[in-house]
């Protein structure tokens, strides 16, 4: 958008400028809050450094530089002006839930009287379920990787680890060697939460394979991460998200296909296997356990509790070695 929106901030406002204003000094201490206190993890405080700069610009632009200046007409006019702009309803809301957030902390740091954010509803956000894939599919793309090379054998293990898991794909991509047990691992999740989540004997032995030929080809002794580089770095989300699609593409899978879908799959195809729905969603880490949420069918809300999940993945593994 060239010029200003409707109450809105010059694009060319410089953001180095506003978070030097007492406003900005306010909010790093919330986002080192975020970061030190509440153990989110970096993309998250990322995420909220940059919603938060758009809220300091629209602030600076309307005068206003101090906590205690905030009010509630000023994040009204904030609002109207990320809709005027186009946003999408789910960046609206989750702008607004990082304002809501700083304002809170403001809050009880003493900086702000009252909540300007109390009585707010936020911006309704349309949140479609992901698609997911058959298990047919599924099977195509876990056997898309080439095994016989290093790199083909890395991702074959790790897409087995993601579909016999369900790992969020910054978990996957970070997992650490000390974290991996047999037939189990130990998983640090969205803030700094730790579960433990089984796979079966199918990702094991690609891992164990994987492994195998990592520790050969290394010339310091085993590192650090399961699925480094060739540098020895992790993999970055985006890489693992590009190769995923390439696979995809490579065996003819025209569903779109990402990591969260592949998490999507490994929950639906557990619970279709009879899996306990309030386990799997405890092994996905999720805090909320409403069925849709961890996306699975509704009518899938009250799944009879046996078998649990660690025999529905022996069932399903069992099916997919025949």
């Amino acid at each position: 958008m060239k010029g200003e929106g409707r109450g809105g901030v010059p694009p060319s406002a410089p953001e180095e400028e506003v978070w030097d204003q007492p406003l900005g000094r306010a909010a790093e201490a919330f986002l080192a809050h975020c970061r030190v206190e509440r153990g989110l993890a970096e993309n998250s405080v990322v995420a909220y450094h940059r919603d938060l700069s758009d809220l300091l610009r629209f602030a600076a632009h309307r005068g206003v530089h101090a906590p205690a200046a905030i009010e509630p007409g000023l994040l009204l006019d904030w609002t109207a002006e990320l809709q005027a702009r186009g946003l999408k309803a789910s960046s609206v809301a989750r702008r607004h839930s990082a304002a809501r957030q700083l304002c809170r902390f403001f809050v009880e740091e003493g900086l702000l009287e009252d909540d300007p954010t109390a009585g707010h509803r936020s911006p309704r956000r349309h949140r479609p379920l992901p698609g997911t894939l058959s298990e047919a599919q599924v099977e195509r793309l876990l056997a898309a990787p080439d095994p016989d090379t290093a790199l083909g054998l890395r991702d074959r293990a790790m897409l087995e680890l993601l579909y016999a898991t369900g790992l969020r794909v910054s978990e996957l991509v970070r997992l650490e060697r000390r974290r991996l047990r047999d037939g189990w691992v130990e998983v640090r999740g969205k803030g700094g939460k730790e579960r433990i989540v089984p796979y079966g004997d199918a990702a094991a032995a690609w891992i164990h394979r994987h492994l195998e030929g990592l520790d050969a080809a290394a010339e310091r002794g085993p590192g650090r991460w399961v699925f480094p580089t060739s540098r020895g770095r992790p993999m970055s989300r985006q890489n693992f998200w590009e190769r995923l699609r390439r696979y995809a593409a490579l065996v003819g899978v025209r569903a779109r296909v990402t990591p969260h879908v592949l998490r999507h799959a490994f929950a639906t195809h557990l619970v279709e296997h009879g899996a306990d729905l309030r386990a799997v969603q405890a092994m996905l880490g999720h805090r909320d356990l409403h069925p849709r949420r961890a996306g699975a069918p509704a009518r899938d809300a009250r799944p009879a509790p046996p078998p649990g999940p660690a025999l529905a993945a022996a069932r399903l593994r069992r099916r997919r070695r025949r």
